[in-house]
């Protein structure tokens, strides 16, 4: 049957390291839907009337797309298996959103106001002030951050067992970062904030990803760093990553081969796997323009004389 053929194929994806979550139910859904017409091989016509009914061009995009890559792998077992054709409903792209660049003294007033987070005397404030103040230092992942142990923050760094697609690295924190983290291991203490993860809530766990992103535009709203319309762009997240690298390449100014050295090295520090998706982090701000202005200048002296 065709639901065993996907929780076959679901299954190899996730042995590799990939949650591959979304992708799952979007095949289990085709696979009933196919089941429900007496198909036991993928068929292109099937997978056509589909995803012709799906809620937007775009989701109908990823739901040919996801299923086409599924028809592939079972071809090879057995032919029988269709594969349709690449693009039938279009190749674009969702557009990643734009970032938004952070400056220090927006970062100091979130930090600020997770504070004044409730419930009062609880862990959870400082919980969200710390780990919003480690992703601002380090440039991490929110996923890494929230799956950090105690015991991953040693003598070198820490120890980042969760990263994506599965791998792992070791990474060096300044001293202040250091002295933070034992800040708030010692208010954990004082507050007898039980739980085997590093940062806790009141429940004795981590907060998930969803619910960080969430306080997180919450400050950023009623700190006025975004419109209170939930549809409005502003500040995510996900950009203390893009400012921390930004912020970290301005200190190469006019030092090329600094520049280049610092890539590879930023490049591994933020878990990447190419360098490729280290210069989509990093973007034109006022000070880089400048430095590349006076380069460019250089660059055409030095050619004249």
């Amino acid at each position: 049957m065709l639901s065993d053929d996907v929780a076959r194929y679901v299954a190899i994806y996730r042995r590799l390291g990939r949650n591959f979550a979304e992708q799952s139910r979007t095949l289990h859904l085709y696979a009933r839907y196919a089941e429900a017409y007496g198909d036991d091989h993928v068929r292109v016509a099937r997978i056509h009337d589909w995803c012709a009914m799906a809620s937007s061009p775009s989701r109908a995009r990823t739901c040919y797309d996801t299923v086409r890559r599924l028809a592939a792998f079972l071809n090879a077992e057995d032919p029988y298996h269709e594969v349709p054709p690449v693009g039938a409903f279009g190749r674009g792209k969702r557009p990643r959103p734009a970032p938004h660049l952070l400056e220090l003294a927006q970062i100091r007033a979130i930090l600020a106001a997770a504070l004044d987070l409730g419930p009062k005397g609880s862990i959870s404030p400082y919980t969200f002030h710390y780990l919003f103040g480690l992703l601002a230092a380090t440039g991490m992942r929110v996923s890494e951050a929230l799956a950090l142990r105690p015991g991953d923050i040693g003598s070198d760094g820490l120890t980042i067992r969760h990263g994506k697609f599965g791998k792992s690295r070791l990474l060096p924190i300044h001293a202040s970062t250091r002295a933070a983290l034992a800040e708030y291991t010692a208010i954990r203490q004082r507050l007898c904030a039980k739980g085997e993860d590093f940062f806790v809530l009141c429940s004795g766990k981590a907060p998930s990803k969803v619910r960080a992103h969430v306080v997180f535009v919450e400050i950023a709203r009623n700190l006025g760093m975004r419109p209170h319309d939930r549809h409005s762009p502003g500040p995510r997240l996900h950009d203390l990553r893009h400012s921390f690298a930004v912020r970290s390449l301005e200190g190469c100014l006019h030092d090329r081969r600094a520049v280049a050295h610092h890539m590879a090295g930023l490049s591994t520090y933020l878990g990447h796997t190419s360098m490729a998706h280290t210069y989509w982090y990093l973007e034109a701000t006022p000070v880089l323009m400048h430095s590349i202005a006076a380069a460019g200048e250089s660059l055409f002296v030095e050619g004249r004389t």
